[in-house]
């Protein structure tokens, strides 16, 4: 009977130590490592990153913070739709142009990231430093 017990409490260890939510929370984190470092890149005005339990800002002109977010909202609610809309699966990016600024938005699982540049800014260091992320 000990030894029963004793396995049931290593099976019970194990199963706690593979819960999602630890691998999530280190993706996370990863992540927001990764956007401050894009955050210093030439043309990089800012990033906002978020999930259903966070959201992490970080502008270079705060007083824009709520024009931001919104961009953000809609622009990656937009891809989600046109996607779904013509059956193309799901995407990778998608990048919104202005006349001044642009913005890059991916999804990397329960993560939604906006980056935003100026408009000459170079996109492909962002998604490169991003790449990895693929099936986080």
């Amino acid at each position: 009977m000990t030894k029963k017990k004793k396995t049931l409490e290593e099976a019970a260890t194990a199963e706690a130590l593979t819960q999602p939510i630890a691998i999530e929370t280190a993706t996370t984190e990863d992540l927001k490592i990764r956007l401050e470092e894009i955050k210093g890149y030439n043309g990089v005005i800012g990033y906002i990153l978020r999930n259903a339990t966070s959201a992490t800002i970080d502008l270079k002109d705060p007083t824009k913070l709520i024009e931001y977010a919104i961009l953000s909202s809609s622009a990656l609610d937009a891809a989600e739709e046109l996607s779904e809309i013509f059956n193309l699966g799901d995407f990778q990016n998608i990048l919104v142009e202005g006349k001044d600024a642009k913005i890059l938005s991916l999804t990397r699982g329960e993560n939604r990231i906006s980056i935003f540049l100026e408009k000459n800014a170079d996109i492909e260091k962002p998604l490169k430093k991003l790449a990895h992320f693929e099936g986080a």
